[in-house]
């Protein structure tokens, strides 16, 4: 008898980005049964509930009392999320130098400009509390 493969594991996240996009997508909040109703019917819906779950426990999503259940809403757009997973890692550093000046020296030229470009509009103080052009209150 021949040994079933087993299916191939998704990249680490997958589930999670996928998740969140259909929350972005939406004018409002959803329950875990209307994401997994955006999300084509491919996950069970307990899988879609517990993903939802976990990024409510990291911060990335906010929940209200719908019924039985939450409808959960995004609390960060895309970039973001980005910024805050980036803050995330940078504040586990002991040593905060060494970590930015390996990101920084990891740049692309055209990143490194535009990061200048944004340190330079927000000014000798602007770095501190997230007064960078363009960190709204959803980034």
């Amino acid at each position: 008898m021949a040994e079933a493969t087993p299916a191939p594991r998704r990249p680490a996240g997958e589930l999670e980005a996928s998740v969140l996009a259909a929350l972005w997508a939406a004018d409002g909040p959803l329950t875990s049964a209307e994401v997994q109703g955006e999300l084509g019917g491919r996950l069970a819906r307990t899988t879609v509930t517990t993903i939802l779950s976990r990024l409510h426990g990291k911060g990335a999503v906010s929940r209200t009392r719908a019924g039985r259940g939450f409808a959960y809403s995004p609390i960060h757009d895309s970039a973001g999320l980005t910024a805050r997973r980036m803050r995330s890692e940078l504040d586990k550093q002991d040593d905060r130098t060494t970590a930015l000046a390996r990101f920084v020296s990891e740049l692309t030229t055209e990143d490194e400009r535009l990061l200048r470009s944004l340190l330079d509009e927000a000014g000798p103080e602007g770095g501190a509390g997230g007064h960078l052009p363009g960190s709204g209150a959803t980034s």
